[in-house]
């Protein structure tokens, strides 16, 4: 298998990295990268008591202990890699897409 690759206009290869993961254990809920990504790939979650990953329901006013992150639409993802940008934490991980 191959990586997907792009021939920007200057003639250089550029590979873009897709989202693969976040990391549960360092997000913090604060749901910047989600602000930022244009192609609602990401949606914010809580997490109950026993760790286990609820959808927010917008109707809902629910609290949970903590809010994480998780990839909603991987497939909406252009691999511009904006979510790791503002991400203080580190926490998107992104992969080549592989064709």
């Amino acid at each position: 298998m191959s990586e997907f690759t792009v021939t920007l206009p200057s003639g250089e290869i550029w590979t873009p990295q897709f989202i693969s993961a976040i990391d549960r254990e360092k997000c913090i809920g604060c749901a910047r990268c989600a602000r930022v990504c244009a192609r609602d790939v990401l949606a914010l979650a809580g997490v109950d008591e026993e760790g286990e990953l609820i959808a927010l329901d917008e109707d809902e006013d629910e609290e949970y202990e903590k809010k994480v992150m998780t990839i909603a639409k991987a497939h909406n993802c252009i691999g511009c890699a904006a979510c790791a940008r503002v991400c203080s934490k580190k926490c998107p991980s992104h992969a080549p897409a592989r064709v």
